[in-house]
């Protein structure tokens, strides 16, 4: 049973959805029948490439929130975060564009790699402020990861996975994705958002009966 999970890395709410998810699995009684795949999607495609910016700055000024009204939207993600154990610190986030960021998630995919791959991203740009639009620390996380350097500093180098991220991206679209985190189970259920583990618990229940049906 496939789930595909429309994501960005530097989206707190993709970030509260996979640990959903993950905890739904954990309760799904057919969880080693699943099989999930990471597809790309970028909720900022027109951020400067090679630049990053602090987020609460980049939402306050950017995004025309202001200050105040910024950091207490920040405020309540982070405590959604650590309610699943998820050290969230927007005072380190750095907001930058991603696409060369889900060109190596790719080359992860290609290897086995994808979940590895995204936590340890979402972790260094959520929890540690690594700046993903430096090329070099790109490198170093999927290496983490269990990607070779090499490889990753040779899809850098050159166009590699930049179709298959325009694919993923178009995809989405396709399926009427305005937004992440958008994970479909089995091309038949749609689940928008970081919903409750109950709602994905229930989506793999039923998925998985219907499966079991036909």
């Amino acid at each position: 049973m496939k789930i595909e999970i429309w994501s960005d890395i530097v989206c707190p709410w993709c970030y509260i959805g996979k640990r959903r998810l993950e905890q739904a699995l954990d309760r799904f009684e057919h969880a080693a029948e699943v099989e999930l795949e990471w597809r790309s999607f970028q909720l900022d495609p027109s951020a400067p490439v090679g630049v990053a910016e602090p987020v609460l700055r980049m939402l306050a000024e950017k995004r025309g929130m202001g200050e105040t009204a910024a950091r207490a939207a920040l405020d309540r993600v982070t405590a959604i975060g650590a309610e699943l154990g998820l050290a969230i610190d927007f005072d380190r986030a750095l907001a930058v564009n991603t696409f060369d960021a889900h060109r190596l998630l790719h080359l992860a995919k290609s290897a086995g790699l994808s979940d590895a791959a995204w936590e340890r991203m979402m972790k260094a740009y959520f929890t540690e402020g690594a700046d993903l639009s430096d090329r070099g620390t790109l490198v170093r996380l999927v290496g983490e990861a269990g990607v070779p350097i090499e490889e990753a500093e040779r899809v850098l180098a050159g166009d590699d996975y930049r179709a298959e991220v325009q694919a993923d991206l178009r995809a989405a679209v396709e399926l009427g994705a305005s937004g992440v985190p958008f994970f479909v189970v089995e091309r038949r259920y749609g689940i928008s958002g970081a919903q409750p583990v109950e709602t994905f618990l229930d989506a793999l229940r039923r998925a998985h009966a219907d499966r079991a049906a036909v």
